[in-house]
């Protein structure tokens, strides 16, 4: 590294982060976006589809721990790019369930889908370690918020062209075209992620920058042979943490929200609002597009009330809990008929949870350097018990009353409990410190890092 003007690697590698996290929404709501025209084809009932939706989740959550566990063992880079390259390959083969009889279909799809959750389990603690090796604290709202935003941007960007395929092609074709994308993106991951240490484009003045204002730039570099495992103490200890709790549960709720919209918001637009399934996706993407504008504009108030001198706490919280409550509007969409009302009021909900969505950056200010992989693991696994409730519950809700308005106010209740744990639980927003499990003698703090500045 040669002393110079300051490069801006740590951009690309956002923008890395943003495309494979659009990729992995994308291939979230393949699902979704096939889920009618697929409901007809295998002649299965709303309960069935719902089963089909959670089996993601299922194994996502599962898959959390041990995700994060691998993270901190063998780093971000290598374990992203097998997570990308294997669920892009499940992903491609749910096009051909459709060559076996009804029965069988149903049962290799709900697998493809486990295995997809599975294998994209170390996507977002992968993020949050990313982020936290290559970003400054003040930098880490913004850039929390740019990758989380790709969700929203992946309903822009690929809701239409799903909907086109399903309606032109049928729904087989848009699990093998997404699918493929990723595959090939798997390699290009390698290519051009690297720690901040090791990357060959980063200058020593962009280094010390990110070294010297909070990022964990050796978070990856341990020599080989001295990994370890992360002590199951720890884990303990950040579940019995009132602040991480908080996370976790206001995580939980705001993931709700997100899953209402990855599973069966184009099955509302389609069998609700009589809207085709072309039609539905592109609708689709309208909500989506005021979440991705909402969700980088939260993390850039939260940066600068940060720098404005503002406590860490305060920075994190205000933007979470005004765009949660914001996202309650969905309720109104019981009240409407006319479809651009129902269009704006989910727009605005879908903006307001974007803003409020700042949870990942939250994980970055508070994981201690020893477990980050297993830290964001453990807040993605709480946070996605959601993607199994979530589609359940909404799929209960609808085969008992024959709609979706009492769908739509629990979605809203979700958000007002979330707002409630970041005010009541949460407290003081600030890196936990790790102590030593009694075994290795007196109890002493290990993390060395200062503590998140509030």
């Amino acid at each position: 590294m040669q002393a110079a003007k300051q490069t801006h690697v740590r951009y690309l590698i956002l923008f890395m982060l943003f495309v494979v996290t659009t990729i992995n929404y994308a291939d979230r709501a393949t699902i979704a976006i096939a889920g009618s025209s697929l409901q007809k084809s295998l002649g299965i009932d709303a309960v069935t589809l719902g089963f089909i939706f959670s089996a993601f989740g299922w194994a996502y959550v599962a898959g959390q721990i041990p995700g994060g566990w691998l993270l901190d063992r063998f780093g971000s880079k290598k374990v992203y790019a097998l997570s990308i390259f294997t669920w892009s390959l499940f992903t491609v083969l749910q096009g051909f369930v459709g060559e076996f009889g009804v029965s069988t279909a149903v049962v290799a799809l709900f697998m493809l889908r486990f295995l997809v959750g599975l294998a994209e389990a170390p996507s977002f603690p992968g993020n949050a370690r990313i982020v936290a090796a290559w970003f400054p604290t003040a930098e880490r709202g913004t850039a929390s918020a740019i990758f989380n935003s790709a969700q929203y941007f992946a309903t822009v960007l690929f809701a239409p062209l799903m909907g086109w395929i399903v309606f032109t092609f049928g729904w087989q074709h848009v699990f093998m075209v997404m699918g493929g994308i990723g595959i090939v993106f798997s390699l290009v991951w390698l290519k051009v992620i690297h720690s901040p240490r090791q990357h060959p484009r980063i200058n020593s003045a962009e280094f010390e920058h990110i070294a010297n204002n909070g990022g964990m730039v050796d978070m990856d570099d341990k020599p080989k042979g001295k990994r370890e495992g992360p002590k199951w103490d720890y884990v303990r200890q950040l579940l019995t943490n009132r602040m991480m709790l908080g996370v976790y549960l206001g995580q939980y709720c705001i993931n709700g929200i997100t899953y209402f919209f990855l599973t069966w918001f184009p099955v509302y637009l389609v069998q609700e609002r009589g809207m085709t399934i072309l039609k539905a996706g592109f609708i689709a993407s309208l909500p989506a597009i005021c979440g991705f504008i909402g969700g980088v504009l939260g993390g850039i108030i939260s940066d600068w009330l940060l720098r404005r001198g503002h406590s860490l706490t305060f920075a994190r919280k205000a933007p979470i809990i005004g765009g949660l409550l914001l996202s309650t509007t969905i309720v109104a969409c019981n009240y409407v008929d006319i479809e651009w009302m129902v269009v704006g009021f989910m727009a605005l909900a879908f903006f307001g949870k974007g803003v409020g969505a700042l949870g990942w950056a939250v994980v970055s200010d508070t994981s201690p350097k020893q477990i980050a992989g297993l830290s964001g693991g453990l807040f993605n696994m709480f946070g996605n018990i959601a993607s199994i409730t979530t589609p359940i519950v909404i799929g209960y809700i609808i085969s008992t009353t024959g709609s979706f308005k009492w769908a739509l106010v629990f979605v809203g209740a979700n958000a007002l409990v979330a707002v409630i744990s970041y005010l009541v639980i949460v407290g003081q927003i600030k890196r936990v410190e790790l102590t030593e499990p009694p075994s290795k003698g007196s109890r002493k703090p290990v993390d060395q890092l200062a503590p998140a500045k509030i």
